[in-house]
């Protein structure tokens, strides 16, 4: 069943609205025994859609009579892949959403609140209405969040007028906003920040689709990128792409440039770099971030910001019983990618069923797949497999990337093969 309604969720109608498999929450830990174990995993959605939903998936399809708990405060998920395509006006913000009612119909709980508390020797999660709920294993899939402290002059505020972008939803369209009311002669700028970052070529697919737009609708414009790495994912393929494509529309300033923004200024809209200030007129500031809020309430995230694990099991080095994935793990080589986080949740999920079997937890050999648009027709994909080496995931054999070289008749391949992938993993975690 699904728990999502339009006032606040009540301690009683919280109760109430649970099924009657999950009715059993407040017995006490010795009567949870002698039932089926119950598996709570935190943030499905907004924070962590594609890692969350899948591990809650793969749980009730591996064992049945499991008691899986999702709790996730949005009622919709909006993707972030293939979001840039909505910003450069080339498809619409629907075709990103999706919501929990299939996996409603499987039979996992859906608990459409947030959670305030986690109490991990009482193994209870606490939610927004006060209600606690005890689990025998917490997985959490906080996704990022922003650490706004390492970048001065932006906060929430100021994101209403220099947009981010970085979590899909009312921030993407504000951002498409801003590029359809900018005048021709404009110029947009990115600040892109040092990694670890979510989905890191992500930033050179947006520039490389505002640059689209602008060709197509405002060609006297620009688009500066203004870059705290000096070196960054795909690079050959994209910098190949942009003067195929762009021209000289699309400036890039590396971090040996100078192109590392220190802070910035709101209210005149102004970004400072360690070598110069720009005033563009569309602000695109993609802050430095780190794990999702929910994990440094858990204890699980460390001086880093982000969550280490045991990559084998996924479950938190700092706190027992909880495990953690995608984007918010400390991850060594596997990127923070869509692709990425739901072949943790699958793999997380196989482990916590093997620890409840009393059974050794296999190594996980994951495959995460990250496609590029750089022009409607145009695109590129990077492709690694991952296994544990110590305490992190580390590249094995078997990868790929798409040639520099390559003919448009292979781009346009790519291109068409992005799309069935976004279709494939949309439907596998939410169809």
């Amino acid at each position: 069943m699904i728990l999502m309604t339009t006032r606040p969720v009540t301690r009683r109608n919280a109760v109430l609205g649970i099924t009657a498999a999950a009715a059993t929450l407040a017995r006490p830990s010795v009567l949870r025994a002698q039932s089926a174990a119950r598996i709570v995993v935190v943030g499905g959605g907004f924070g962590g859609g594609f890692g969350g939903a899948a591990c809650a998936r793969a749980l009730k399809r591996a064992q049945e009579n499991l008691q899986i708990i999702l709790i996730e405060p949005n009622a919709v998920f909006t993707s972030c892949p293939f979001s840039n395509e909505v910003i450069a006006g080339l498809r619409e913000i629907v075709a990103q959403q999706f919501d929990y009612d299939k996996l409603a119909a499987e039979g996992i709980t859906v608990i459409g609140q947030a959670v305030t508390t986690i109490e991990p020797q009482r193994r209870s999660v606490v939610t927004t209405d006060g209600v606690a709920l005890p689990y025998d294993r917490l997985v959490l899939s906080p996704g990022i969040d922003f650490h706004f402290e390492a970048l001065p002059g932006y906060d929430e505020a100021a994101s209403e007028k220099m947009p981010h972008a970085w979590k899909a939803g009312a921030q993407t369209l504000l951002l498409r906003r801003q590029l359809e009311a900018m005048a021709d002669g404009g110029t947009v700028a990115i600040a892109i920040p040092a990694n670890p970052s979510r989905c890191p070529p992500a930033p050179y697919e947006r520039a490389s689709l505002i640059a689209h737009y602008l060709k197509t609708k405002k060609p006297r414009s620009k688009v500066l990128v203004l870059d705290a790495k000096d070196n960054f994912s795909q690079q050959r393929l994209f910098e190949k792409a942009w003067k195929e494509l762009y021209g000289d529309m699309i400036e890039r300033i590396a971090l040996s440039q100078g192109g590392r923004v220190t802070s910035v200024d709101p209210s005149t809209r102004t970004i400072i770099t360690e070598f110069g200030n720009y005033t563009p007129d569309v602000a695109n500031v993609i802050p430095p971030q780190r794990a999702g809020r929910i994990a440094e309430i858990a204890g699980a995230a460390d001086a880093t910001g982000w969550c280490p694990i045991d990559p084998v099991t996924f479950e938190s080095k700092l706190v027992p019983n909880i495990h953690v994935i995608g984007d918010a793990c400390l991850g060594g080589g596997i990127p923070k990618s869509a692709s990425a986080a739901s072949a943790q949740g699958k793999a997380c999920a196989a482990a916590i069923l093997n620890l409840f079997a009393g059974r050794a937890p296999e190594a996980p050999r994951l495959t995460g797949v990250c496609y590029t648009t750089a022009a409607p027709g145009y695109g590129f994909s990077l492709a690694g497999n991952y296994q544990p080496r110590g305490d992190i995931f580390a590249e094995v054999e078997g990868g790929a990337t798409s040639p520099v070289d390559a003919p448009r008749e292979l781009r346009a391949r790519e291109a068409a093969e992005a799309e069935r992938w976004f279709q494939t993993i949309t439907a596998d975690t939410f169809g």
